[in-house]
């Protein structure tokens, strides 16, 4: 029974029976409408070009609508044409004018051609929706010209067309046609985590996911460490600033952020002036356009965010025993005579010996420069108007989980214990595990931002971001330890080894599988798990689990990709198959064929999936109950029509 004063609240909006009634039949069409795809992303770590293209080309979906439409009738070339045009319609525009002697001709063709590619595009969504995308100069133009009869009014369709050069708007149209295009083709996209570090714009990233129409985010340890450090956190910050410089993103930092780096180069300079930090020394993966860096100085300044790291991240386990950290805190356990460090029973040569401005008797105190740095880069970081836009939209359209369709979304593991069993653990004091343990920490991460400045309850969980980004018993981490000291300091590969959570064992075989889908309330029998975090290795099958779990990090990372030998999958969803696209590493200025995706179909489902199967189409099936109470209230009597 629904009760009579909602019904009078929604009476408000439907005022009368025939609104009510008109309503019920709107969304009962749009309940037999296919579901729209979806598209799951994981781990881009800052690679906005490929990240882009893989958006763009909605993996691969565009150039085969393109080939359904015109294999008949376009040459291989030009299809592939087309279908740059669309993935980049303002640099493609450009060369074709330049190139083709009967530019208008050309324009006017390919306007017609964009029209279908666009039309089919659009198929799976009522009218309404599709006008809601339409860009606003274009709107009744765009409008007539998919939904107008060809056969009966070809002259009014042309004539249209013609205008369109003739007025000298083919290439804002075009433009316009091109991005409605990328926007119908992918009705959800699904990030699931690690955005930001490693590749060069994350920001850019962040701004193509902020304009799109339909999109949420499953944090990643690396979202986290980000989110920490916008939240104040220094342990936080001196990370993504290490990770930064180690992987030469002085474009994001300092470029994207207004992140202010000068203090620390005066600070590496002179701190670090004899000496050569040659295994600080950063990768070069992408080279920075706005902000070059010389190479020298850059070693130095990350070796000087990376002591001043240790030390902070000491000072943090001492303050929070709970976290079970104490074999983090190693600059203690250096003999800075021997120039050795003792792990366990075991002593090991370090690699690099000079630390000016570690204090033997308190290695752990950071010097009052070095305090002063941290305070003056703290500052850029709550100050960056961008960063906030950035750490805000993570918030709004983020969460350590996601249920949708059936599909249940997370970045790195659901703890386990050796056995098998969701691992049960003690934080602020309360014992807590699997899906609650979640949904515990998303309240935690939210209250590091937004509960009230200085209060317990936001120190306590500012601090808990950094165990998030690194703690074993972190969820969107996942290993027994981070080896960054060693992997800087020690030879001996041995002490590098980050010993996995049981999950990666135990997710191999379908009952642990089944274990965490009915955790986190769904069935077995029609759910899947999309998980990231954790490159597939090449060889490496991504689908685990018997079919339930599919891991998606594929090594858009250039980073990763001499393991995965891949760049990436992107995972899709529609409503006649789950498929996997992989990737490969992608090549700029190349012809379109060389960066298009091989399409795997990993289920074919037996009954096309409509919007009713949906959890949108959940909703609207309540919409029309309750639009039935009403109706039915208006014909009784018992709430008056106006």
């Amino acid at each position: 029974m629904i009760d009579e004063r909602y019904l009078k609240l929604l009476a408000k909006d439907y005022p009368n029976a025939q609104a009510a009634a008109s309503e019920i039949i709107n969304l009962r069409a749009i309940l037999s409408l296919p579901k729209g795809t979806e598209y799951f992303f994981s781990d881009l770590h800052g690679e906005q070009q490929a990240f882009l293209y893989q958006l763009k080309s909605a993996s691969g979906v565009v150039r085969k609508k393109i080939d359904e439409l015109f294999e008949q009738s376009m040459s291989e070339g030009e299809r592939a044409a087309l279908a740059k045009l669309i993935y980049y319609p303002e640099t493609e525009y450009s060369e074709k004018k330049k190139k083709e002697p009967a530019f208008d001709d050309w324009c006017r063709i390919t306007i017609y051609r964009l029209v279908e590619v666009c039309r089919e595009a659009a198929s799976k969504y009522t009218r309404s929706k599709v006008r809601k995308k339409l860009p606003e100069n274009f709107a009744y133009i765009i409008d007539e010209l998919l939904h107008a009869d060809c056969s009966n009014k070809p002259h009014y369709h042309s004539e249209i067309i013609r205008s369109i050069v003739a007025t000298h708007m083919s290439e804002e149209f075009i433009t316009a046609l091109c991005h409605l295009i990328q926007q119908l083709l992918i009705d959800k996209l699904h990030i699931i985590g690690d955005i930001f570090d490693r590749g060069p714009r994350a920001d850019a990233i962040m701004d193509a996911l902020i304009n799109c129409h339909d999109v949420d985010i499953q944090w990643g340890n690396h979202d986290i460490s980000w989110m920490g450090a916008a939240s104040g956190n220094w342990a936080c910050i001196a990370n993504v600033i290490r990770l930064g410089i180690s992987y030469n993103n002085f474009d994001l930092l300092e470029d994207g952020y207004g992140i202010n780096l000068r203090a620390l180069s005066i600070f590496a300079e002179q701190t670090y002036r004899n000496d050569p930090c040659e295994i600080f020394i950063p990768h070069i993966l992408d080279e920075n356009q706005y902000d070059p860096v010389d190479i020298p100085l850059a070693a130095k300044m990350h070796k000087a965010m990376a002591i001043i790291q240790f030390k902070v991240e000491a000072q943090l386990i001492k303050k929070h025993p709970e976290y079970g950290m104490d074999d983090r805190i190693l600059l203690d356990k250096i003999d800075f005579e021997k120039g050795t460090v003792k792990l366990g029973d075991k002593e090991y040569p370090l690699r690099d010996k000079l630390f000016p401005t570690v204090d033997p008797k308190n290695p752990l105190q950071l010097t009052q420069a070095e305090t002063e740095l941290m305070r003056t880069i703290a500052a850029s970081f709550c100050h960056s108007e961008r960063l906030d836009k950035h750490i805000r939209f993570l918030y709004s359209h983020g969460s350590m989980y996601l249920r949708i369709n059936g599909n249940l979304l997370y970045h790195g593991c659901i703890p386990l214990t050796e056995d098998g069993k969701l691992d049960v653990i003690q934080s602020f004091g309360t014992n807590h595990s699997g899906r609650e343990y979640l949904e515990f920490l998303d309240g935690v991460a939210r209250n590091a931002y937004f509960a009230p400045r200085g209060s317990t309850e936001r120190e306590n969980a500012k601090d808990m971001m950094w165990y998030l980004w690194c703690g074993a018993k972190s969820p969107l981490f996942g290993k027994a330890k981070l080896s960054t000291f060693e992997r800087y300091f020690i030879d001996d590969p041995e002490t590098h080894h980050e010993e996995m959570n049981p999950y990666y064992t135990y997710i191999e075989h379908r009952s642990a599988c089944e274990m965490i889908l009915k955790e986190f309330g769904l069935d077995p029998v029609s759910s899947h798990i999309i998980n990231g975090h954790v490159p597939v290795k090449a060889g490496e099958n991504p689908v685990k689990g018997d079919g339930l779990l599919f891991m998606i990090d594929g090594g858009i990372s250039k980073a990763y990709q001499s393991q995965t030998g891949i760049g990436g999958y992107t995972f899709i969803a529609n409503s006649r198959y789950l498929a996997l696209a992989e990737h490969k590493p992608l090549k700029t200025g190349c012809c379109v064929e060389e960066n298009s995706p091989k399409v795997m179909v990993v289920e074919a489902i037996k009954q096309r999936v409509t919007v009713a199967g949906t959890d949108n189409g959940a909703d609207l099936s309540r919409q029309i109950e309750e639009l039935n109470a009403l109706l039915q209230a208006y014909r009784n009597g018992t709430i008056k029509e106006k």
